[in-house]
C-alpha cells in the first residue's frame, strides 16, 4: 500500500492507528476491534523493529508472519495494512529519543535502550500516519505508561487509547513469543498469572507474588513489584490505584504481565 497519511494529509478526520510488530494473535486484534470504535478508518502498521532489541538473537528469533497477519488485520477491520520496511522507516541513521529515567526502571534494566528505541519508532509511525487516536495494549504496561507521557510532554496530537491485556483460556496473557515456549514452558509459565490472580487480592500483594515466584519451578524471576499506575513509583499505602507488574524467563522466553490490584483498605 502507498504511504497511509498520503491519503488524506489535509483532512482533520478522525483516523486510529494500532501500531504492531507482527505475529498477530487475539490480543492484537482486540485492538483492531477497540480502534473502530474511534474511526472508520483503521491503520495498523506491520514492523519489527531493531531498535527496541537490545539482543540480536531476540530480533533473529521473532515471529513473522506478513500475509498471515495482513489478512488477519484485515479481517478484523483494518482498512489499511503498512508493512514497511527497515530502509522505509529509518532511511537514514536514526536520532534516537531518549525517554529519560523511566526507561531504565524495571524493563529497562535488562534491556537498556529498549524504551528510546520503541518511542524513536512511534514518533516515526505517528509522523507518516498521522493518527488523531492510537490504541496500545496494557499488556507492555510500562511501555503504555512511557509512550502517554512522551505523547502529553511534546503535545503530540494523538490520543493514546489503552486496551485491556487478553489472556487465554488458561489464564496466560496472550503473547507474540507464547509460541516459543513448548508444552511444558508453557505449563511453567503459568505461575505468572495464578500469582498475579492471588496477589490481586491478597493484603500484602508483595508477599503473595514473593511467595508464588521466588521458588517456581521452570521459571525464573526477573522482578515483581506492585507500583502506583498514576506515577511509576512503587505504591505505598497511600497509593489508590495499584498494579503489578511481573517479568521473567520460562525455557529461553521473556514474559511479561500485569494486573491491578484491589485498593487498601
Amino acid at each position: 500500500m502507498s504511504t497511509p497519511s498520503s491519503a488524506s494529509k489535509a483532512t482533520k478526520a478522525a483516523k486510529a492507528f494500532v501500531p504492531t510488530m507482527g505475529a498477530l494473535h487475539a490480543g492484537h486484534l482486540s485492538l483492531i476491534t477497540l480502534a473502530k470504535k474511534y474511526s472508520d478508518d483503521v491503520v495498523v502498521s506491520i514492523f519489527v523493529n531493531p531498535l527496541q532489541f537490545e539482543n540480536p538473537d531476540d530480533l533473529a528469533k521473532y515471529p513473522r508472519d506478513s500475509d498471515g497477519d495482513s489478512a488477519a488485520a484485515r479481517a478484523a477491520g483494518a482498512t489499511q495494512v503498512w508493512t514497511p520496511t527497515v530502509a522505509e522507516i529509518y532511511p537514514s541513521t536514526p536520532e534516537i529519543i531518549s525517554v529519560g529515567e523511566i526507561g531504565s526502571r524495571y524493563e529497562g534494566v535488562n534491556r537498556p535502550g529498549h524504551f528510546d528505541g520503541v518511542v524513536t519508532v512511534v514518533d516515526r509511525l505517528f509522523k507518516t500516519v498521522q493518527p488523531t487516536h492510537a490504541i496500545f495494549g496494557e499488556k507492555d504496561f510500562q511501555q503504555l505508561f512511557i509512550i502517554k507521557k512522551w505523547v502529553a510532554e511534546n503535545n503530540i496530537p494523538v490520543e493514546i487509547i489503552s486496551a485491556p491485556l487478553i489472556r487465554d483460556s488458561d489464564g496466560l496473557a496472550l503473547s507474540s513469543r507464547n509460541v516459543r515456549l513448548g508444552e511444558q514452558g508453557r505449563s511453567d509459565a503459568l505461575v505468572i498469572s495464578r500469582a498475579l490472580f492471588a496477589a490481586a487480592t491478597s493484603n500484602d500483594p508483595d508477599a503473595t507474588l514473593r511467595e508464588f515466584l521466588s521458588a517456581a519451578p521452570g521459571f525464573t524471576l526477573d522482578y515483581a513489584v506492585v507500583i502506583d499506575e498514576e506515577s511509576f513509583e512503587l505504591a505505598t499505602s497511600q497509593t489508590s490505584r495499584r498494579r503489578a507488574l511481573v517479568a521473567g524467563w520460562v525455557n529461553g522466553v521473556r514474559l511479561l504481565d500485569n494486573m491491578a490490584m484491589k485498593v487498601r483498605a
